[in-house]
């Protein structure tokens, strides 16, 4: 096998939903009686899919004819307002000039990228894509924002910030690859220089957007700051806030989280604890940064704690990531005849990119893409890699190097090939590393919300971890009757180390020796 995938690094870090057997999320979209800069008396007619059509006089509000009467034209030349209904936020409206973004073939692309990457794999009803999500963080957004406006009016946000968060949140997963996050972890493999960052290409993708459907209305320096918002970027010293609504790299509490934990959790059949409705209301821009009411502490808590569980017992899923590197076993084998690898820096090749790949190396007759085919079948049949064992690390005690383990277990065994074996260096956390993110969150009283200060943990509860970061080496085998083989050599390996292997996975797939 060309480029065997020996070793992932992976990190839960930083900001991270389209169909299901019943489509409950029903992204039809309807005409809103509420379009931006009239009131309409309507006499509504229901259409095909839902869509209002309206009847009646309307009066320009807000668009420099105060009170004038209005030919309808702008009205007709510009896209409604659109009611989208979605199962976690209910009624979303959607303004036209977001429309326009929705609208296109580059936005559209993300109904065929599956928000959880390789997880309805394990947990079929997770088969949301990042279309409904985007949609979700854009609403969510825009939300937050306007009643931040109406709430404090001194801080004085303009039109054009509450247009520019909310096209930032409906863009901000604009350049993810096929499977997501696994994309990007394919690349960071494939060596040769090749890097990838799905921000980067939201960017690139949001300026192709903006030239090639003529939205002249946006020139450099707005697409420059929607690009800061989508990133979390270039924090400026003034109005610092507004960075902390899509993706917020000062604490990690952004309206990103807001959605996916609890689209996430709908579809995976799970309860979510932290009530994100609260953290928006429960709010206030103290000193140019978003403070929280200090008894919202323990939600904020519950928010991060949720993040964990869902990376801990779903997104990195032991047979969910087995199939994720089985998926880029398969693109590493067709790459050299599709040039995968070679569509990552123009948005223009980079749209071809989605799930839909996978398909297209199934059905494929060409010779050369033979072995990605056969590794697809195996999915299919789930002859899957096999998951050998995992030990969690312990930061008093001197780790394994996760770099050459691969070849050291392989010295260690019989008959083991370095190629035979994936170690992946899994890192779960709070989001913010090793540190506890709502140390860096500031907050106010009920009683004086002019000032914010600090909470310290150990003054909110003596059940908080004292760790935020857990660190853990998972070794994977390709070949399945190698599997007692590997596990028995890495356990060899842990002596060495000190360390004791996890006992629950003792039985199987190696016998246990301590029966004899």
């Amino acid at each position: 096998m060309s480029t065997p995938y020996r070793y992932v690094s992976e990190e839960t870090l930083g900001t991270e939903g389209e169909e299901s057997d019943y489509d409950p999320v029903d992204m039809g979209y309807h005409e809103s009686p509420r379009s931006p800069g009239y009131i309409i008396n309507y006499a509504m007619d229901r259409g095909l899919m839902g869509s209002f059509k309206g009847h009646g006089n309307y009066k320009s509000r807000g668009n420099g004819c105060d009170g004038e009467e209005d030919d309808g034209s702008y009205f007709q030349n510009r896209k409604s307002s659109k009611i989208i209904n979605d199962v976690i936020h209910g009624h979303m409206e959607v303004p036209d000039y977001i429309m326009d973004f929705i609208d296109t073939e580059q936005f559209q692309r993300l109904r065929d990228l599956k928000q959880l990457g390789t997880t309805n794999f394990v947990f079929p009803c997770a088969s949301h894509s990042r279309f409904e999500h985007s949609i979700g963080v854009s609403h969510l957004a825009g939300k937050y924002i306007d009643r931040i406006k109406v709430a404090q009016p001194e801080l004085q946000i303009t039109e054009q910030e509450q247009k520019f968060v909310r096209i930032a949140g409906l863009c901000h997963d604009l350049g993810h690859g096929p499977f997501s996050h696994a994309f990007e972890s394919w690349v960071d493999q494939l060596g040769g220089g090749k890097r990838f960052h799905h921000e980067e290409m939201s960017i690139k993708m949001l300026n192709w957007i903006i030239d090639d459907h003529g939205l002249d209305e946006y020139d450099t320096s707005d697409i420059k700051f929607i690009g800061n918002l989508i990133q979390g970027k270039h924090r400026p010293k003034e109005r610092a806030f507004i960075y902390d609504i899509v993706a917020n790299n000062r604490n990690s509490v952004d309206v990103d989280k807001f959605d996916y934990l609890s689209r996430d959790s709908y579809y995976l059949g799970r309860s979510t604890v932290c009530d994100f409705q609260r953290l928006m209301e429960f709010s206030k821009v103290i000193d140019d940064q978003i403070c929280y009411c200090s008894k919202e502490i323990y939600n904020l808590y519950e928010l991060f704690h949720t993040r964990y569980s869902l990376h801990k017992l779903v997104y990195t899923h032991k047979v969910g990531k087995s199939i994720e590197f089985m998926i880029a076993d398969a693109f590493t084998e067709a790459d050299h005849f599709l040039k995968i690898s070679d569509q990552l820096d123009d948005p223009k090749d980079f749209i071809n990119l989605s799930d839909s790949l996978l398909k297209r190396i199934e059905t494929s007759k060409e010779p050369e893409l033979e072995k990605s085919r056969k590794i697809i079948k195996n999915i299919r049949n789930r002859n899957l890699y096999k998951f050998v064992d995992e030990i969690i690390v312990s930061t008093d005690k001197i780790k394994p190097s996760s770099d050459g383990l691969a070849k050291d277990i392989a010295k260690e065994g019989n008959g083991i090939e370095e190629s035979d074996i994936i170690v992946q260096n899994l890192k779960l956390n709070y989001a913010f590393k090793d540190k506890d993110p709502v140390q860096s969150t500031k907050f106010y009283t009920r009683y004086d919300s002019t000032q914010s200060f600090i909470i310290k943990k150990e003054e909110t509860s003596h059940l908080i971890p004292n760790q935020f970061q857990e660190e853990r080496i998972r070794v994977f085998c390709r070949n399945k009757e190698k599997c007692e083989q590997v596990q028995t050599a890495f356990r060899k390996l842990l002596k060495n180390h000190n360390l004791s292997p996890n006992p629950s996975f003792t039985v199987s797939p190696a016998r246990n020796n301590n029966k004899k």
